[in-house]
This record gives C-alpha cells, sequence and structure tokens, in this order.
C-alpha cells in the first residue's frame, strides 16, 4: 500500500533525516587506509545508541538474505555495490567504499547512501561517483507533484546511457516512512510520463546505483554481499526524498 504523508509528518521524519545524513557524514571522514569495516560499523552502532535511535539493518531479513544482517551499516567495496555485510577487512589505499545506511528516530525512517574513494583515487572511480551522483540529482529533480513515477526512473537511466553504462533493475528505490521499505518501488530505469502519479505527501528513497563495465550481479558466499559478475568496481547514491506541494525535499541532505 502507497502512504501520503501530512506536511506535519514530513517534518516530523526530519530529524531521521538530519541523523541519518549525519551518521553517513561522520562514517565518510573516518573511512581512511588500515580503518577496519568492523570500527565503521561500530561507530554507526555508537552514533545509534547515543541518538536513542533504532537500527533498521540488525534484524532484517528479507526473502533475498540469506540470515538476519546482524550489522547496522552495509559497506560495499570495490566490486561490491550493494548489502555489503560488514567484515573484518582494513580499507586498503585507492578503495571504493560504498556506506548504506537506515535507522528509525522516533517511529520514522530515513535511509541514505553514499561512496568514497579512499586514499588515492583511480580516475575511473571518480568518475563512477560522479555519474551516479548525476543520476541521483536527476531523479530528485524529477520527483516534482504532478509528474509520474517514470520521470523519476528515466531520469536516472538516461544519465546511466549517456554515460555508457548498463542498468540493473533487480534493485532500486523504493518507499519509507514508518517501516524501511515500502511501495512503490522505483526502478533505476523506465519511461517518462508512464506509471505512479507523484502527489505531495509521497516519501521515497532513490538510489541509483552503477557498475563499471557490467550490469550483472551476484550474490557473495556471506549471503548477503552484491557483487559485479566481471570483477569491475560500483557505487551507490542514495537520499530520502519527501514530494512536496513545492517540489522535493531532500530529508539527508548531508552539510557541506
Amino acid at each position: 500500500m502507497i502512504e501520503l504523508r501530512t506536511p506535519a509528518q514530513i517534518e516530523q521524519m526530519r530529524p531521521a533525516g538530519r541523523f541519518v545524513a549525519d551518521v553517513l557524514s561522520a562514517l565518510a571522514e573516518k573511512a581512511a587506509v588500515g580503518v577496519n569495516l568492523l570500527d565503521l560499523d561500530a561507530l554507526a552502532h555508537d552514533m545509534i545508541r547515543e541518538r536513542g535511535a533504532e537500527s533498521c539493518y540488525i534484524d532484517y531479513h528479507p526473502s533475498f538474505g540469506a540470515s538476519p544482517f546482524g550489522k547496522v551499516l552495509c559497506t560495499s567495496v570495490n566490486d561490491a555495490v550493494l548489502h555489503g555485510l560488514p567484515h573484518d577487512y582494513r580499507l586498503q589505499d585507492g578503495d571504493l567504499l560504498s556506506v548504506d545506511f537506515a535507522a528509525n528516530v522516533d517511529g520514522w525512517v530515513a535511509d541514505s547512501a553514499l561512496s568514497v574513494v579512499v586514499g588515492t583515487p583511480r580516475p575511473e572511480d571518480v568518475e563512477l561517483i560522479d555519474v551516479t551522483t548525476r543520476a541521483l540529482e536527476a531523479a530528485i529533480a524529477a520527483a516534482q507533484p504532478g509528474n509520474r513515477l517514470g520521470d523519476i526512473s528515466a531520469a536516472i537511466g538516461d544519465v546511466a546511457r549517456t554515460a555508457g553504462l548498463g542498468i540493473n533493475l533487480q534493485f532500486g528505490g523504493h518507499g519509507v516512512g514508518r517501516t524501511m521499505h515500502g511501495e512503490p518501488h522505483v526502478p533505476n530505469d523506465g519511461r517518462p510520463g508512464r506509471g505512479l502519479k507523484l502527489r505531495p505527501g509521497l516519501v521515497l528513497a532513490l538510489e541509483p546505483w552503477f557498475l563499471q563495465t557490467t550490469d550483472e550481479i551476484y550474490t557473495d558466499a556471506d549471503g548477503w554481499t552484491l557483487r559485479s559478475k566481471d570483477g569491475s568496481r560500483g557505487a551507490h547514491m542514495e537520499h530520502t526524498v519527501a514530494i512536496t506541494a513545492d517540489g522535493p525535499l531532500v530529508l539527508t541532505e548531508r552539510a557541506s
């Protein structure tokens, strides 16, 4: 069921968005050569406890997961792009790290992700992150009342195709509110003018993700981490966005 939020409820979602944004900013600052993925997860866990928030991931066990997730972050490195299960790995110079985080604050959920290069960047990784960022910006710009869901999807797909990237439709954006994942599903490609009409009160997690030279993925032996089939690297960007009468409101916008 697709739920629309009142203006007052969207205001109530702001603290969750700010908290998720603050956690991701702290993690991006912490990520450095030699830092263990488990240290990043512990930092997020500490921030959750200090804020009195709740993790959306620890007990998360959808049909595609091998077991309850058990951590509070998704940390995907290099050829991993989604659902990366934090494990005993120290970041190395040049790693491409994607971090996805969702939390519940006072009964409302926000969800966001970012990708960063650790240490010395490869030009192709910087370009991939830039394309993924531009796809998210295009998606947000298309999240206008009166548009259609397909306009958002098409905006993402257009950026990817212009950059020569493939597009995987197995995982994409989604509704968010009282729970982390709700209707509607937002594919990362589509046809403009098609699908659900966007109305004020709809809150969406928009999340383009791309791989450098493929659109095919497989599940790692850990039962969660999704990796590219050809070993190429991936990037993932996500914001929680409320559609209002005045246009899109990014609830998880990070301080610059």
